[in-house]
């Protein structure tokens, strides 16, 4: 597969070198991603700009110090890429840039454009708006039913030629996620994985693993669903919070659910996201600045006990509907 690694500021193509730190994040281990080495936590930077510009900047700062080498963006993220851009350009040796085009907003609403045209002008924006010369991961983000696959791909290999994204990727979940696998055509997978989104672990995970695909784990702790009493009122967290209640985990439940450390929930959620076939990296968000270094120690506990393991697959396959397909 080709590899997937770290570009100093606008150089292109610039040959994989292993980026590491004895700050806490390198406590959290390297893995490959392709066959580069990066950090098992990424940074999913989609709520950077959903607070004062200091509290994003100071987040994004804080990430690269202790040793974050993948942050993860898409042109739809209301300034995110402008803002990594303000922030940390130009950029340290070895940290790789992904976002994502695909999607576009009609009457405030998220609507997928994957016509080769719409994702060239696209990915043009987003070299502007990050400025860089040639993005590490460019993404597909998520299918679109007017436009068949093989031509978003199509127009997307394109972009490699031109030397616009040194690598490209598919962001999507269930079937249209196993088929980004299958054709063979795409370098890593984005999908989402945790306690209560398990759809991709016997349908895309493995043949991505089998076909040396870098896998991207998003919502690793599933939104943290747990720390609501009630239903919340988001709609993002919604479905998450209802299958939570049907799957009714122990160590979710009353007072178990304010747990912290290594037997809290969102330990055993990291965990088990982290252990499953081909997972490279978790990407997670968070506007706690020292979030990372606490992240750092829950990924370090290693994998969870083989029995509790177990015990989420079980109650998952005994619970999960017909309808709990990964959430996009």
């Amino acid at each position: 597969m080709p590899r997937i690694g770290p570009r100093a500021k606008n150089s292109p193509r610039r040959a994989a070198r292993v980026y590491k730190t004895a700050m806490s994040a390198a406590a959290a281990g390297t893995v490959r991603l392709g066959d580069t080495d990066v950090h098992r936590m990424g940074f999913g930077a989609r709520w950077v700009t959903h607070q004062e510009p200091s509290a994003g900047r100071a987040l994004l700062r804080r990430a690269v110090e202790v040793g974050i080498d993948l942050i993860d963006t898409a042109d739809v993220y209301d300034g995110s890429e402008e803002l990594i851009a303000d922030t940390l350009h130009p950029y340290p040796a070895g940290l790789v840039i992904a976002t994502k085009g695909g999607q576009t907003s009609v009457d405030g609403q998220p609507t997928p454009d994957c016509r080769p045209e719409y994702l060239k002008e696209a990915c043009e924006r987003s070299l502007r708006a990050l400025r860089v010369d040639t993005i590490d991961v460019y993404q597909l983000h998520n299918p679109d039913p007017n436009v068949p696959v093989e031509e978003s791909v199509g127009g997307m290999a394109e972009l490699v030629k031109e030397g616009k994204t040194r690598f490209i990727g598919y962001s999507g979940d269930s079937k249209a996620a196993r088929y980004a696998v299958e054709c063979g055509r795409f370098d890593a997978l984005q999908t989402s994985v945790n306690i209560v989104d398990q759809e991709c672990i016997e349908l895309t995970l493995p043949l991505a693993k089998e076909k040396g695909m870098g896998v991207i784990a998003k919502r690793p702790i599933a939104n943290a669903v747990w720390r609501h009493p009630s239903r919340p009122g988001n709609d993002y967290h919604v479905e998450y919070w209802n299958r939570l209640q049907k799957l009714g985990y122990d160590f979710a439940k009353g007072e178990n659910s304010e747990k912290a450390g290594v037997d809290g929930p969102a330990a055993i959620a990291m965990r088990f996201t982290a252990m499953q076939p081909g997972v490279s990296v978790l990407i997670v968000g968070t506007t706690k600045p020292d979030r990372w270094k606490e992240n750092a120690e829950l990924i370090r506990a290693g994998p969870l006990p083989k029995e509790l393991e177990a015990s989420i697959r079980a109650r998952w396959k005994e619970v999960a509907e017909s309808d709990w397909i990964g959430r996009t």
